[in-house]
């Protein structure tokens, strides 16, 4: 039985994710099958979604297991989807699987985030990365464990990257992309402002650019404090169909040199 009081909130959240998802009622409506004006009915708070109404519309809008629960709960109903630790036990073949594409990298750094671009593990490949890069004045925990405030701090990544301000506009699309799919108050709308937010950030990036089509890989040029230079591209891999808030939620960043002069720093590191 639904959770009355918690209902008022279901109608909002919905339109909301509609929105995000740059829908109509109608499209939403025809993915969903059901009618138009019982989905009008239920953004206005005028009909109370069942719990299969509530997954059949979270599923239409193809949201992220963390949002299909908590449309389940602005409902009234309780979650569906587990969130587990990374390290709990019901996560090892994971954690396995994880450790093995970190080796399988190296000497190239690899890296493990969770959606909010928090730094979960590493290789050795990209423990010496980030220790060539730093030098002796490594930031604290709460920069470097994040890879979007590594980026956009300023005792992060700035002076590191050769042409910042290039490479921050490419970084700020993809915060605003990852923040327009995803309405979430506590989200990555609130990882997107604070970073863009730092000092000296320039404030265009701060507005998104709509009509540009993103490049295929984004290379970044970085300089370390011993001259050392490489050039180095990332490709992202994900666990496919999770049934887990936790697993869906990660990815894997694997980086790789775009030269020989690139390959030899990173062997070097």
């Amino acid at each position: 039985m639904a959770d009355l009081s918690h209902t008022s909130r279901f109608g909002p959240l919905l339109r909301e994710w509609r929105l995000a998802r740059r829908l109509t009622q109608e499209a939403l409506a025809e993915r969903a099958e059901v009618s138009t004006r019982h989905l009008s009915f239920l953004e206005t708070g005028r009909s109370q979604a069942s719990r299969e109404m509530a997954l059949v519309l979270g599923n239409a809008l193809d949201l992220p297991l963390r949002e299909r629960n908590a449309l389940l709960v602005a409902a009234g109903f309780a979650a569906v989807y587990r969130e587990t630790s990374l390290d709990a036990e019901p996560m090892l073949h994971v954690r396995r699987a994880l450790d093995r594409m970190l080796a399988q990298q190296e000497p190239y750094p690899a890296l493990v985030l969770d959606r909010m671009w928090n730094l979960l593990r590493m290789n050795e490949g990209g423990a010496r990365l980030f220790a060539r890069l730093f030098g002796a004045r490594m930031p604290g925990p709460e920069v470097i464990g994040n890879l979007a405030h590594a980026l956009f701090h300023p005792e992060g990544l700035r002076e590191r990257i050769v042409d910042w301000p290039a490479f921050a506009a490419l970084m700020a699309e993809r915060l605003h992309r990852d923040a327009a799919s995803d309405p979430s108050p506590d989200g990555l709308r609130a990882l997107r402002d604070a970073v863009l937010a730092y000092p000296g950030v320039p404030a265009a990036l701060r507005v998104p650019v709509i009509d540009r089509v993103p490049p295929i890989a984004v290379a970044v040029h970085v300089r370390a404090p011993d001259g050392g230079e490489a050039r180095i591209f990332t490709m992202l891999a994900t666990l496919g169909t999770p049934l887990d808030v936790t697993a869906e939620e990660l990815r894997v960043e694997l980086y790789f040199p775009l030269d020989d002069a690139s390959d030899a720093f990173l062997r070097a590191c």
